[in-house]
């Protein structure tokens, strides 16, 4: 009797390990899968970042080269405005 118990005890802590262990080893390849998926999500972010903040830079140093440019333009203009009314004024007179 002593070993029938023991036997059905036996079966039946193999089947609690089993039962727990199976499901959770599927589990758990899943959740290794998912996770695998998700650095890979995070990397191509990490790309799609880095390349927008080149961008971003490229396109501040763009607007900076502009900026310049047109300020410069303008001071010219006004240069010739000048150079213009003082030529026009000279002959006036």
């Amino acid at each position: 009797m002593l070993i029938a118990a023991a036997l059905v005890l036996l079966i039946m802590l193999a089947y609690v390990l089993l039962g727990a262990y199976l499901p959770s080893r599927q589990r758990m390849a899943g959740l290794e899968i998912e996770l695998k998926d998700v650095y890979q999500k995070e990397a191509e972010l990490q790309t799609q970042l880095a390349q927008a903040l080149q961008k971003g830079t490229v396109l501040q140093q763009q607007v900076a080269a502009l900026a310049a440019e047109r300020d410069a333009l303008l001071r010219r203009t006004r240069e010739l405005e000048q150079e213009l009314l003082r030529k026009r004024g000279g002959r006036r007179r």
